[in-house]
């Protein structure tokens, strides 16, 4: 009987889908698999030799890493990290990874003993997982806003009606300046309950390249700011078509690009030293998972600007109906926005810090 000669284990790990590492006691590198150089962005060659925690360092200050891997490195007892950010390069990484202690049972000395790491990223895992809840969420509030607005507007013509009946009943026009007040703000209110309400007609959805209505967008803030804000063009022109609606594409790009130049005319202070920009980006992102479902490409696009920034209390809910971080913001563009952008079968994601904030449309085209 033939016996295949055993597989070398380094091969064996080198074709795992698990980042490995193994860590010498004085903790400096001594080999990683492929998984893991694709996750730590370096090469094996480079890697080896250099300390551990260079590389292996969690955002969160309450959890001693170093002093947990010479627990296990002296006791032997391995344990596990749920949810960990690593600042790996220059980007978070959320990561579950486990650390364990290997020994040479032929030899048992110390400099023979090894620490085994695996490194499972679950970045996608929880993007996906905080998607759909905040999918979920927006639907809730936008069912909430739109039973609100029924409820508004249906005394609302019974009020128009009675005060224009009031008016024509009246002898003399002594309080005619008055109902007019009424019924300026009953048409005002039922102007809010239909934009609360949203659009009643699905899209209309044929062939349209991206850029056309990002060019239309450009021309409207152009010419809204006098050319006192620059719209930089960074397009991939070989993008292909998407099933679109292209005036609703167009709403929702001018509600994302609205809401920059009013913030960066709300803060002309914060220009003194840079000049107010808005750049409309476009790309291919792959393997990009919308509502549950994995596209293999869909198509990106990005709207920065470098304004203020949105405040941290609310940029999570900046998609839900009557949130706003302006004064005389009525919280309703980026909610109608997401809504469109949900019937187009995409999503619309939100990136901000003081100076750059994104708003990313993925749109699927295939």
């Amino acid at each position: 009987m033939h016996l295949s000669p055993p597989v070398d284990y380094r091969s064996l790990v080198d074709h795992m889908l698990t980042a490995i590492m193994q860590v010498s006691p004085n903790l400096e590198i001594e080999y990683l698999n492929s998984a893991c150089e694709a996750l730590l962005d370096i090469s094996r060659t480079r890697a080896i030799g250099m300390p551990l925690l260079s590389i292996l360092t969690e955002q969160d200050e309450s959890f001693d890493t170093k002093a947990a891997i010479l627990r296990t490195l002296h006791t032997g007892q391995p344990y596990t990290r749920r949810e960990a950010i690593l600042t790996i390069g220059l980007k978070d990484k959320a990561v579950d990874y486990s650390v364990s202690l290997i020994i040479d049972d032929r030899i048992g000395a110390i400099a023979h003993q090894h620490l085994l790491i695996e490194i499972q990223p679950i970045d996608r895992l929880l993007r996906i997982n905080r998607d759909e809840h905040l999918a979920q969420q927006h639907q809730i509030a936008r069912q909430l806003v739109r039973g609100v607005a029924h409820e508004i507007k249906n005394p609302l013509g019974g009020i128009r009606g009675a005060t224009q009946l009031l008016a024509r009943s009246l002898p003399d026009g002594s309080v005619s300046e008055f109902t007019e007040i009424i019924i300026s703000e009953v048409d005002r209110l039922r102007t809010l309950a239909d934009t609360m309400l949203g659009s009643r007609h699905l899209p209309s959805l044929q062939k349209v390249n991206i850029h056309e209505p990002l060019e239309r967008v450009r021309s409207l803030i152009l010419s809204q700011t006098k050319n006192t804000v620059q719209v930089i063009r960074d397009y991939d022109l070989s993008l292909p078509e998407v099933n679109a609606d292209r005036d609703q594409m167009i709403q929702v790009m001018l509600n994302i690009c609205v809401n920059a130049v009013q913030a960066i005319s709300e803060n002309p202070e914060i220009f003194s030293e840079r000049d107010p920009k808005i750049v409309l980006r476009t790309r291919i992102q792959r393997m990009f998972n919308i509502n549950g479902v994995l596209h293999r490409s869909v198509i990106r696009v990005d709207l920065e600007d470098n304004g203020p920034g949105i405040p941290a209390d609310i940029v999570e809910s900046v998609f839900y109906p009557m949130v706003t971080g302006r004064a005389s913001g009525t919280g309703l563009g980026l909610s109608i926005a997401q809504n469109i952008v949900h019937q187009h079968g995409g999503m619309i994601e939100c990136q901000s810090e003081p100076g750059c904030t994104i708003f990313s449309l993925f749109l699927p085209w295939e």
